[in-house]
C-alpha cells in the first residue's frame, strides 16, 4: 500500500508535434531541445517538484524512446522515490486488448488505477509542450478557496492568437461560462494553458462518461470540459501572469529561445528560488579562442567556439568553426558550422554539419518580399555540403536527403 499523495500530477507528453516538422520525425515535442541545456518537459517537471508535487505520471506514446531515456529514474528532478516519483505511463496491452491513447481525456481514463494507488484528493494535469514558471500550489489553493470541481490556468494572448487556443469566457468572479476550443472567431483572448487541476472524485466521475460515450473524441477540450460545464459543476479561471509560450511551432520555438537573450522578456532560468533542472550531459567547460567574437549569447558547455556568435543559444557539444557566423540562430547538441559558413536565422538541429561556405538562412531585413522569410531549419543529423545555400523558411531533412 502506498502512502497517500494530496495531490498527483499527469502529464501529457504523447503528442507528435506535428507543426514542429523535422524536429519531431523522430523525437516527442517535450523532448525537444531548449535554452542551452533543457528540454521543452524540464519546464513542467521542475514545476512540479518546485510546488511540492511528487508524484508524477508522464503518458507517453509517439516517439517515446529518448523522452523516456531522458527522463530515466527522476533523479535530476528529484523525483526517485521509492514511494512516489516521477513515472512512464505508454498505453499497454490489457486483457480486453490494447488501445493507443484516443485523446487526452482517454490517457487520463486509461491511468485511473495508476492514480487509485496514491487515493489522491486532487489531480493536476499538465501539457509538456509549454515553457513557463509556475506554483501549483497557489492554483490549488485557488481551487480549494472555490470549493471548485475543475479550475483551468489562463493567460491573456494576442487576439490573433487566440484561434489557436482553447478559449475561456467568464464572468467577474472568474466562474466559467463558456469554454471555445480553438474558435474560428474567438469572443475572449483568454486562452487556457492546458494546465487544469480536478478534484479527482469528479474528474474521475466525468472521465467515466465520456469513455462509455461512443460519440466522444475522448479530448478535455472538446468532450470532458464542455461536459462539466453543461452540468452545472462549480468551474473557475485561475489567471496566470507571468512568461509562458506555446512552442508548437518552428516560429514559437526560435522567438521562446531567442527571449532568453532579452533581458526585459521575464524568465529568469538564473533564479535559485526557482530553478529549472535537467539532465546534464556531462562535458568539459566550453572553450572560447582568443580570435573568436561572441557577443549576447548562451554558449553551453562542451562548446568550441572559434567563430563569431551574435544572439545565439549553443547546446552542448557544438563546434563553430573560425571564420564562421552564427546570429540570431539556435544550434543545438552536437552541430558543427565549418569554416567560412553563416547562420542566420536559422534552427540547426542535434548532430547536423554545415559545411564550410555554406549559407543557411538570411535576414528579414535583406529580403525583398518579407513574406517569403521565415526561420530555416536544418533537421537532426544532416549534412549540408559545403557552398549550399539554404534559403528562409527551408526546412532540411537528412531522410529526405538519404532517400
Amino acid at each position: 500500500m502506498l502512502p497517500k499523495q494530496e495531490v498527483v500530477a499527469m502529464l501529457l507528453a504523447g503528442g507528435q508535434g506535428s507543426r514542429l516538422g523535422v524536429l519531431t520525425r523522430n523525437l516527442a515535442k517535450p523532448a525537444v531541445p531548449f535554452g542551452g541545456k533543457y528540454r521543452i518537459i524540464d519546464f513542467p517537471l521542475s514545476n512540479c517538484v518546485n510546488s511540492g508535487i511528487e508524484t508524477v505520471g508522464v503518458l507517453t506514446q509517439y516517439q517515446p524512446l529518448e523522452l523516456n531515456d531522458y527522463i530515466g529514474n527522476g533523479q535530476p528532478w528529484d523525483l526517485d522515490s521509492n514511494t512516489a516519483g516521477v513515472h512512464i505511463l505508454p498505453p499497454y496491452q490489457k486483457k480486453r486488448g490494447t488501445d493507443w491513447y484516443k485523446g487526452t481525456a482517454n490517457a487520463i481514463y486509461q491511468n485511473i488505477p495508476f492514480i487509485e494507488r496514491y487515493n489522491p484528493d486532487y489531480v493536476v494535469v499538465l501539457s509538456g509542450d509549454h515553457i513557463y514558471k509556475m506554483d501549483y500550489s497557489k492554483m490549488l489553493a485557488f481551487h480549494k478557496e472555490k470549493d471548485a470541481a475543475c479550475t483551468i490556468a489562463v493567460y491573456e494572448v494576442p487576439m490573433a492568437e487566440a484561434s489557436r487556443f482553447g478559449i475561456l469566457n467568464t464572468n467577474e468572479d472568474g466562474s466559467i461560462y463558456e469554454f471555445d476550443e480553438k474558435p474560428k472567431v474567438p469572443k475572449s483572448n483568454k486562452a487556457s494553458m492546458g494546465i487544469y487541476v480536478f478534484t479527482w472524485e469528479k474528474l474521475r466521475k466525468y472521465l467515466e462518461e465520456d469513455e462509455e460515450n461512443p460519440k466522444s473524441q475522448n479530448d478535455f477540450g472538446k468532450n470532458v470540459l464542455p461536459a462539466m460545464l453543461n452540468a452545472g459543476e462549480k468551474m473557475f479561471a485561475y489567471r496566470f501572469e507571468g512568461y509562458w509560450k506555446d512552442v508548437g511551432t518552428i516560429e514559437s520555438l526560435w522567438e521562446s529561445n531567442m527571449d532568453l537573450l532579452n533581458p526585459n522578456v521575464p524568465l529568469d532560468l538564473s533564479d535559485d528560488q526557482w530553478r529549472i533542472y535537467a539532465r546534464n550531459p556531462v562535458m568539459p567547460p566550453h572553450y572560447v579562442a582568443k580570435d573568436a567574437h561572441v557577443q549576447n549569447s548562451l554558449v553551453a558547455e562542451g562548446c568550441n567556439v572559434y567563430g563569431e556568435i551574435d544572439f545565439a543559444v549553443l547546446f552542448a557539444g557544438v563546434y563553430v568553426a573560425p571564420g564562421a557566423v552564427v546570429k540570431d540562430s539556435i544550434v543545438m547538441p552536437g552541430a558543427r558550422i565549418e569554416e567560412g559558413a553563416r547562420v542566420q536565422y536559422a534552427i540547426v538541429a542535434e548532430n547536423s554539419v554545415v559545411g564550410a561556405g555554406a549559407v543557411v538562412g538570411e535576414r528579414p531585413e535583406d529580403m525583398e518580399n518579407k513574406d517569403d522569410w521565415g526561420v530555416a531549419v536544418i533537421g537532426p543529423g544532416c549534412n549540408i555540403a559545403p557552398g549550399t545555400v539554404v534559403p528562409p523558411k527551408a526546412m532540411i531533412d537528412a531522410e529526405e536527403e538519404n532517400k
